[in-house]
Parts: structure tokens; C-alpha cells; sequence
């Protein structure tokens, strides 16, 4: 941890006033993260495409009428990479439409984040799916993707 200290006086009273600034340093390899004062953050470091992972539902979750898809992404940098899905039928042709959540970009040790994306369907929803696209987009940087066929998974 460095420490760094502002000193400002009032010459006319004579009174010194001390605030501290501590900046805090993560890793010095890939990716610097500093905290300033009351918690503004400067994130250092250069653009990381995310590896992606798409994982498909349970047997035992298919039971119970719901499908529940999960893209991983991980070891990304900056921390706001945004995760969406596609969905087409088994034609390929139209669109399947689920509740989407995210999780916030999580740190990791490596100075990298991980984050996930969740796609919820019925179970009926999801043998008409063909297939599902995660998707991780930043800026100008170029779209990373993953694809996961429903015939690829054990319960289809």
C-alpha cells in the first residue's frame, strides 16, 4: 500500500490540516487498480477479450418445466463488458425470447474479471430452441461469442 499525504495550512490561523490519500495497488503485471480517497477508481490495464462458456440446463430442471442457461465469461478486462443472448428455433429462422440477469464483473487475483449472464426458459421454450449465442461486447472492441446447439447437450 503507498501512502500519500496532502498537507494544506491556513496561514493565518497557523492551523495545518492533513488529509491522506491511500492508493492501493493489485497486481503490477496486467492490470493496475488504484483507489482513491473516498473511492474513486482508475482501472489500468489493457483490453482483454473474455473467454466464454455456455452451460445448459439440467435433466433434473427440465423436470420441473424450466431451463436455465449460463454464459461464463472470463478473464476480461475492463470490468464492462456486456453479456447478451440470441436464440433461434430448430429452423433457425425466428427469435425464442427468456428473462435475462447478469452478474457484476467480479476481480480476480490476475487483475482480470469474470462475470456471468443467466437465460431463463420453460422447459417447452427450450425444445424449440436450435440454438443459443452468448454474446460479450466493450466499446470498439470486436464481439467475442459462444454457441451451444440444444443437440449438443445430454438432455435434449
Amino acid at each position: 500500500m503507498i501512502l500519500l499525504s496532502l498537507f494544506v495550512s491556513e496561514s493565518e490561523s497557523r492551523v495545518s490540516l492533513q488529509s491522506e490519500v491511500f492508493v492501493r495497488r493489485l497486481n503490477e503485471f496486467v492490470s493496475l487498480w488504484w483507489t482513491f480517497g473516498g473511492g474513486t477508481r482508475l482501472d489500468v490495464g489493457s483490453d482483454t477479450r473474455p473467454a466464454l462458456k455456455v452451460l445448459g440446463p439440467s435433466n433434473k430442471e427440465l423436470e420441473q418445466g424450466k431451463a436455465t442457461l449460463m454464459c461464463v465469461a472470463n478473464k476480461g478486462f475492463p470490468s464492462d463488458w456486456s453479456l447478451s443472448w440470441k436464440t433461434s428455433d430448430s429452423s433457425g429462422s425466428s427469435s425464442i425470447r427468456g428473462e435475462e440477469s447478469r452478474t457484476p464483473g467480479v476481480l480476480q487475483n490476475d487483475g482480470l474479471y469474470s462475470w456471468s449472464s443467466t437465460l431463463t426458459l420453460t422447459a417447452d421454450q427450450w425444445g424449440k430452441v436450435g440454438s443459443v449465442t452468448c454474446e460479450a461486447t466493450q466499446g470498439s472492441q470486436s464481439l467475442v461469442s459462444e454457441i451451444l446447439r440444444r443437440d449438443q447437450c445430454s438432455q435434449s
